[in-house]
């Protein structure tokens, strides 16, 4: 046995190495896809916790402005709020670093288009570090680009997705990068995704901002950011959004 525990000892850097930098090149579509699970019943709206920030409860947009700082012009139904084909992402008011996010979304009923057409929006940390939001509920692309991807980076463990027009949940927990004095890297970002209450990312070190077809490396920015989020002409709908700040 003890001779077991030194050889995983011994082993846990490789390890460690072997899980630290994304499985495929990017975007590419020979990458294994994720396998598909039911990841069972629609649970109610997670309530906050009492030290969470509700950054969006169904009754205003107060939370969120638009690009240019304007008041988001997403509209408000109900408990939720749905992306307008052209007005823009949205952003919170107030940055933030590391967060435990908690987020709710659906992709359009009846479901139109396919691949990356195709209920596509995004969920950015920091405005920079996207978890792709898409219906891939029967639908393929690129697995770096599916639901529950660190979009470009990590393709999801497993397609945990409902179909079109079912409520899903997001619980991400994001530790930022940090950076030196001179604006040098000390730590890269790291988040572990849960989608629909089953592991999707499992503290994946990502590489630096996420883009498409392109992986940009890192460059300094404050310790805290406004959270986006994406407006890729579908109207897909987000409710009961809260962050609780780490420290």
């Amino acid at each position: 046995m003890q001779k077991l525990l030194i050889a995983v000892w011994l082993a846990a850097p490789a390890l460690a190495a072997a899980q630290a930098g994304p499985p495929c090149a990017q975007h590419d579509r020979k990458c294994p896809a994720p396998p598909v699970i039911n990841a069972g019943p629609v649970q109610l709206p997670a309530p906050p916790p009492s030290d969470a920030i509700v950054l969006f409860d169904g009754r205003d947009l107060d939370q969120w402005r638009s690009a240019d700082g304007s008041p988001a012009r997403w509209k408000l139904k109900g408990d939720y709020m749905e992306v307008v084909k052209g007005t823009g992402a949205i952003a919170t008011v107030r940055g933030f670093g590391d967060v435990q996010l908690h987020i709710e979304w659906a992709t359009p009923l009846p479901a139109v288009g396919q691949d990356q057409d195709r209920g596509n929006s995004g969920v950015f940390l920091m405005g920079l570090y996207e978890v792709q939001v898409l219906d891939s509920y029967g639908s393929v692309t690129y697995p770096d680009g599916q639901a529950g991807a660190v979009y470009g980076q990590y393709p999801p463990l497993v397609n945990a997705s409902r179909g079109p027009g079912i409520w899903q949940t997001y619980d991400i927990v994001f530790h930022r990068p940090r950076f030196d004095g001179g604006g040098q890297l000390l730590q890269p970002a790291v988040v572990t995704v849960f989608q629909n209450g089953v592991l999707v990312q499992d503290g994946v070190v990502l590489t630096g901002p996420t883009a498409h077809e392109t992986r940009p490396p890192y460059a300094a920015h404050p310790d805290k950011l406004p959270l986006s989020l994406q407006d890729h002409g579908h109207p897909v709908r987000y409710r009961n959004i809260w962050v609780r700040e780490l420290r």
